[in-house]
C-alpha cells in the first residue's frame, strides 16, 4: 500500500527521556502504514524541565495526540486540561489526546500490562502480588490490579519524593477496592523476602536494570526468589535483564515489558483515531522472539 506524507498527515508521537530505544515508532508507523491512515507517529527527547513548553508546542501545532514516558507521566496531569477517570485515579498520564485544542489525558498503561498477564495465562484474581516502584506505570499496574481482583499487594519504594505518593496510592486501594495493599521500603530485605516467599507474581516497575544499566537488579539477591513465582520487568530494553536471568535460573515463569508496551500502544492507538489497531500484525513483525 503506498504510504505517504501529505499535507493532511496527523501528527503523533512520544515524549520522554531517554527515548531514541524506544520501539513505538515503528509499531505505530506500520499500524497506520497497514490501515491506510494518514498519521505518524515520533519520537521527541523532552526532559521534565521542558515538558510543559514541548506540550504548548504541540498544542499550537495542533498534534492529533501523543504518548509521554519517562519522566513525563506524572507532570503531565498538571499540562492536561482534562483527565479520563482511570489518569485521574493514578495520578498519571500516558496518552493525550487533543479535540479542537482541549487536551485530555488517559492512562493506559495498566490495561495493558493486565493484558500481556493474561498472555502467560495467569489470573490475578485473589492473588498476591509483590510490586517494586510507584511511580506512573507502577501506580497504574497497581489499580488496575486492585480493580482486577487482586488480594493483596504489596508495594516496595524507596523513601524519597515518591513515599507520599506511595502511601495514598496504598491508602486509595484499601478504601476503594477490596484488596488489600501495604507499602514498604524497598531497602528492607527482610520484609521483601517474606512478601516473595508468600506471592504469586513479582513485578519490576522500576528503571533498574534498563538500557544503559544492564548489569543492575532491584533485587539485593537472587536467593529471594522461588520457582513458583512469575516475575515480570516492564523493562523491554534488554529483553532480558538480569532480574529476569535470576528468575530463570530459579526456575520461574518470566516475561518483559514489550507485551505491555503492545497493549498499552494498541489502546493509545484507538484513542487517537477510533481505529482498532492490527495488534497480531504487529505482534508478529516486531514481538516475536
Amino acid at each position: 500500500m503506498n504510504y505517504e506524507i501529505t499535507g493532511h498527515t496527523r501528527l503523533t508521537g512520544l515524549l520522554g527521556s531517554p527515548v531514541s530505544h524506544s520501539i513505538s515508532p515503528l509499531m505505530h508507523n506500520k499500524a497506520f502504514q497497514h490501515l491506510g491512515l494518514d498519521y505518524v507517529y515520533l519520537c521527541f527527547d523532552v526532559k521534565e524541565n521542558d515538558l510543559k513548553s514541548a506540550v504548548e508546542g504541540l498544542k499550537l501545532l495542533n498534534v492529533r495526540g501523543f504518548n509521554c514516558t519517562m519522566p513525563d507521566k506524572t507532570k503531565m496531569c498538571e499540562l492536561a486540561d482534562q483527565l479520563s477517570p482511570a489518569a485521574r485515579m493514578i495520578g498519571a498520564v500516558n496518552t493525550v489526546v487533543n479535540d479542537d485544542g482541549v487536551l485530555t489525558g488517559h492512562n493506559t498503561d495498566g490495561v495493558g500490562y493486565m493484558q500481556a498477564l493474561a498472555e502467560t495465562g495467569f489470573s490475578i484474581s485473589g492473588k498476591t502480588m509483590t510490586l517494586l516502584g510507584a511511580g506512573g506505570a507502577a501506580t497504574a499496574i497497581c489499580v488496575q490490579a486492585a480493580l482486577d481482583g487482586a488480594g493483596s499487594i504489596r508495594v516496595f519504594n524507596r523513601r524519597g519524593r515518591s513515599w507520599e505518593h506511595a502511601q495514598k496510592l496504598v491508602d486509595s486501594i484499601n478504601q476503594n477496592t477490596s484488596c488489600k495493599a501495604q507499602l514498604f521500603d524497598l531497602s528492607d530485605e527482610t520484609s521483601l523476602r517474606s512478601s516473595l516467599q508468600e506471592s504469586d507474581l513479582l513485578t519490576n516497575a522500576t528503571p533498574i536494570g534498563m538500557c544503559p544499566n544492564e548489569t543492575l537488579s532491584p533485587l539485593p539477591s537472587a536467593d529471594l526468589l522461588h520457582e513458583k513465582l512469575l516475575v515480570s520487568d516492564i523493562i523491554y530494553n534488554p529483553r532480558e535483564t538480569l532480574l529476569m536471568r535470576q528468575a530463570k535460573e530459579k526456575g520461574c515463569q518470566t516475561f518483559n515489558g514489550l507485551y505491555m508496551l503492545l497493549y498499552q500502544g494498541a489502546e493509545a492507538f484507538h484513542i487517537w483515531t477510533g481505529v482498532d489497531m492490527p495488534v497480531d500484525l504487529i505482534k508478529k513483525a516486531y514481538f516475536s522472539a
